[in-house]
């Protein structure tokens, strides 16, 4: 009745069935005596493969939440901070491109409202007050020497004696 094998004890049936008598009985009762019988080779095969599966996926979670070495940890950071840059590099391109395709487009406007004009002169006039590209370049002080000196004596003149014209 107890088969001792491997120093554990495995429950048996007392009784051995045939196939016949076991498809004639309740599932209910059918699954209780089978509960106790050897598994059959496909089913024992499963069973290892499973076990096998278990192990494995065991072994690849612990490789997967090890704490990070140094190295690790610092080559994760830089690989980031690239990641950071090449982000912000796109991004500015893509604004330089957006401000370029706007200036671009504003700049046929413009010289579509000049080209419609019925007059030369109302085209010259408009042409000279709405430029068809804004020059953004810093051209530095465009006031001579002299007007420059000029300017300071106005604002130095705390009392109008320069400014104030006497009838």
């Amino acid at each position: 009745m107890a088969d001792e094998e491997d120093g554990k004890f495995k429950p048996k049936n007392k009784k051995k069935l045939q196939e016949k008598d076991l498809k004639k009985m309740a599932p209910q009762l059918r699954s209780k005596y089978l509960a106790y019988e050897e598994p059959s080779k496909d089913v024992q095969e499963s069973q290892a493969n499973a076990a096998k599966r278990l192990v494995e996926n065991k072994k690849k979670l612990q490789i997967k939440n090890a704490p990070e070495t140094d190295e690790a940890i610092l080559e994760r950071e830089k690989h980031e901070k690239l990641i950071g840059q090449l982000k912000a590099a796109e991004a500015r391109n893509r604004l330089r491109i957006m401000r370029l395709r706007y200036q671009s487009s504003r700049a046929q406007e413009i010289n579509h409202l000049i080209a419609c004009q019925p007059t030369a002169l109302k085209a010259v006039r408009l042409q000279a007050l709405v430029p068809a590209y804004s020059d953004t370049k810093d051209k530095g002080d465009t006031v001579e020497k002299m007007d420059r000196e000029r300017i300071e004596q106005l604002l130095e003149d705390a009392q109008g004696l320069l400014t104030n014209r006497i009838n």
